[in-house]
């Protein structure tokens, strides 16, 4: 039963996930976010990338050396330096994401510190797109930089300038002033396989350009590691060794077509220890794409917040099986709300594709072109609904799709619960107009802390009935008779649905 005390506000701590390198542009992460957005965008037209769809013939012998290979490819990767002027912040300035702690998550490809009162450098690389001179990298090598200068494999060195950057996929394309460059060409990335071989190259260090080989270790990684809004995430796993100044850098499958852009590692040790993570090359084409025609990218926008369904969940909503993605939220004036698809639906179709995977969903969305038709259909209390919305321009990233965390289950017992305020809602970054029963405490040995309640969190709505504060919550709580209850939580800018289980026998899914 819910325990009713006096308002406290309890900090909601980030999560401790190590993953180190170099400080990849975090020197000036927080006072230049916002820099070079937009600043050289202008009308480029369309971008002209070289394709091979084909997938990778996998029945051939391995050859003896991939010297033939990378000999056609290296000359299409670019050793990339930055240089950023001193940035006059005050002590106290605000920290972003706790970048300034070195156990908390890192990129690995950036910023070298230099003394204080002199301008940063930095180092990464590139991928030469276009003969005319477009280059892609990463976001964060470009980041706050106030010059760049582009190396070419010949020794050659240009001038370059930001086009577009995209902090939610770590993706930004430059410029330089060069005709005849050797182009990659990209392949599909969506035909890539765990147990491919494939090869980075980059340069590490700053050493110079270095190739090394590995496989394909997984596919469509989550790691939680980009800014803004989860779910964009898409990453291709490699053991393929990556190091700092690899960021920006060509993984390239065994025909020398570009598979990804090198993005981050994980590393307890801050050097490479088997996982890197890269950036689809599916996923590079579309963005870079979009940076230089618009100088941002277009994202098609649903108005959903959506979770995958755990066994638990399944058995809340009465499923049968575990398909499909279900809707947390439905975001007010959206396409989603207009076209009638309501918060407790399961996606099971769209655009006549099943849905199988919630972060599939979200990235086949944003792939859709605002104004496309987004044919769904959604199972509502057992019934088969047929709905139609049509995509918007993804809006800011407080209101944008997000696909949710919620695989825990856990108890109500040791949860104290207390009113929302003026000051707590500006405190805790609560939306104004959002109703609920503020979480002020929950008891660290309790079901509902395995369940992954913390403080900081809105109860939102309790076994399908809304909650419009405290004593709502006390109420239903004490009036509720099942063993298992169904939360509705705001919790980190989302809503998800998470049951809670007083008999102890659920467990975490994943």
């Amino acid at each position: 039963m819910l325990a009713r005390i006096p308002m406290k506000t309890t900090p909601i701590p980030f999560p401790t996930i190590r993953l180190a390198a170099l400080a990849a542009g975090v020197l000036a992460f927080a006072a230049a976010i916002a820099c070079l957005h937009g600043a050289e965008q202008g009308d480029h037209g369309p971008l002209a990338l070289k394709h091979d769809d084909r997938p990778v013939q996998r029945d051939r012998p391995e050859p003896a050396s991939f010297a033939g290979v990378v000999g056609r490819v290296s000359t299409s990767v670019v050793k990339i330096t930055t240089e950023a002027k001193p940035k006059h912040a005050s002590s106290d300035a605000p920290q972003v994401f706790g970048f300034d702690d070195p156990m908390f998550r890192q990129f690995f490809g950036g910023r070298l510190p230099q003394a204080p009162q002199g301008p940063t450098a930095g180092l990464g690389s590139g991928v030469i797109i276009s003969s005319d001179g477009y280059i892609v990298t990463n976001n964060h090598v470009v980041d706050g930089a106030d010059t760049l200068t582009v190396t070419l494999s010949d020794g050659r060195e240009f001038p370059a300038k930001v086009v577009g950057r995209d902090p939610l996929t770590d993706i930004a394309v430059v410029k330089v002033d060069a005709a005849g460059l050797p182009a990659i060409t990209f392949a599909d990335s969506s035909k890539t396989e765990v147990g491919d071989r494939v090869l980075a190259i980059g340069n590490p260090f700053g050493i110079g350009e270095t190739v090394t080989s590995g496989i394909v270790s997984a596919t469509g990684r989550q790691v939680g590691i980009l800014a803004d809004v989860k779910g964009y995430e898409n990453f291709i796993q490699t053991d393929a060794a990556i190091n700092p100044g690899n960021s920006g850098g060509a993984l390239i499958d065994i025909d020398g077509r570009l598979v990804g852009i090198n993005t981050a590692i994980l590393s307890h040790s801050g050097g490479f220890q088997g996982v890197g993570l890269a950036v689809p090359a599916d996923m590079v084409s579309q963005v870079a794409g979009n940076l230089v025609e618009h100088g941002k990218v277009l994202r098609g926008y649903l108005g959903v917040n959506i979770q995958r369904i755990t066994p638990e969940l399944a058995d809340s909503f009465g499923l049968k099986n575990r398909d499909g993605a279900l809707v947390a939220e439905v975001l007010p004036n959206g396409p989603a709300a207009k076209a009638g698809v309501q918060s407790g639906d399961v996606i099971t179709s769209m655009n006549g594709v099943k849905v199988t995977d919630p972060t599939k969903v979200q990235l086949a969305v944003a792939d859709l072109a605002p104004g496309s038709k987004i044919d769904l259909e959604v199972l509502r209390n057992g019934k088969i609904e047929h709905l139609t919305a049509m995509a918007s321009e993804r809006p800011g990233p407080n209101k944008a799709d997000s696909v949710a965390d919620s695989d825990d289950t856990g108890v109500l017992n040791g949860v104290a619960v207390g009113d929302i305020d003026s000051d707590t809602r500006q405190r805790a970054e609560i939306p104004q107009g959002l109703q609920g029963a503020l979480i002020t405490n929950v008891d660290p040995g309790s079901a509902a802390a395995r369940a992954g309640l913390q403080s900081g969190d809105v109860i939102l709505e309790l076994d399908r009935h809304p909650v419009h504060n405290a004593q709502d919550a006390v109420d239903l709580s004490a009036k509720a008779v099942d063993k298992k209850t169904l939360l509705k939580l705001w919790t980190h800018g989302s809503t998800v649905f998470v049951v809670v289980d007083e008999t102890g026998e659920g467990k975490s899914a994943s």
